[in-house]
């Protein structure tokens, strides 16, 4: 009897599975243990073994010589290094951004977490601004000022972002940058509850900030934001622009998570949802 066009026979099936396994890791799946593997995908113990052993022989997986279980190996490291400088998540988000900026006219960012900070890895400018002397590209944000760096931390496990940021001094960019450090947990808890950030000169006084969280699989993996010129004119409010931003940071989650990008109003995660959030009257 002939297969079905969509099945996979052979060796089509062997790397099927080899790549399930491979993308099966993540903060919560480190290793696999030969049993383990094969009850979870339904192999037999054999065949769990051979495929184990494999990508341990290629380098992708590493053996554990005491706990005999399998953790990523040296060659995830390469691809992901080699990915990176080709371009990588830079490359995935700048047409994103491009079309946010075009339809927004605002600036608009992508950022990586970066210790107490988020990195500036894409920005495409807007024909609105602002006009910077420096480029945004590899600047750092701090996690206790602005909307760029809130949308980040804000979703993180609030135990991992203690621990991170507790005790840290915080640097005073203007007089709008929150200081105390339960101010800064307040302002957390409200971009959770409100699933986007917003600030206003927080940290450059010159600007407002509008931003939303990016994840991979189940955590914050950066943010997405619009930046404008407080002093400006503009036809429309940087908050009209919510639904198209949070719209490109739900495709750039889906890029990065290997799946298809959720229609824009869908529930973002911790609780919001495709209701327009209110306004809020104090930027």
């Amino acid at each position: 009897m002939s297969t079905g066009p969509t099945e996979r026979t052979g060796p089509l099936q062997t790397v099927d599975r080899a790549l399930d396994v491979l993308l099966s890791f993540d903060e919560y799946r480190t290793s696999w243990g030969v049993m383990e593997l094969a009850e979870e995908f339904g192999l037999a113990r054999s065949t769990a073994q051979r495929l184990l052993a494999s990508l341990a022989g290629k380098g992708f997986l590493r053996a554990d010589p005491d706990t005999r279980r399998y953790g990523m190996g040296p060659a995830m490291w390469r691809m992901a290094g080699l990915w990176e400088r080709s371009g990588g998540l830079s490359a995935l988000a700048e047409p994103l951004l491009a079309e946010l900026a075009r339809a927004s006219g605002r600036t608009s960012l992508f950022c990586v977490p970066d210790g107490a900070h988020v990195r500036c890895i894409a920005a495409v400018s807007g024909s609105e601004g602002p006009r910077r002397s420096h480029p945004f590209v590899d600047e750092l944000y701090p996690a206790h000022a602005g909307a760029t760096s809130r949308a980040y931390f804000a979703f993180l496990d609030p135990a991992e972002r203690r621990a991170l940021l507790a005790g840290r001094p915080s640097a005073r960019f203007s007089d709008l940058t929150p200081f105390d450090e339960r101010e800064v947990e307040e302002l957390f808890d409200t971009a959770v509850e409100e699933g986007y950030a917003i600030s206003q000169g927080e940290y450059d006084a010159a600007s407002r900030a509008l931003a939303v969280p990016v994840f991979g699989g189940k955590r914050p993996v950066g943010s997405v934001s619009l930046v404008e010129n407080k002093h400006s004119d503009h036809d429309d409010d940087l908050l009209d622009h919510l639904a198209p931003l949070r719209a490109s940071a739900d495709e750039l989650t889906g890029l990065l998570s290997n799946r298809r990008p959720a229609p824009p109003t869908r529930r973002w995660r911790r609780g919001h949802g495709s209701r327009p959030s209110p306004r809020p009257t104090t930027p």
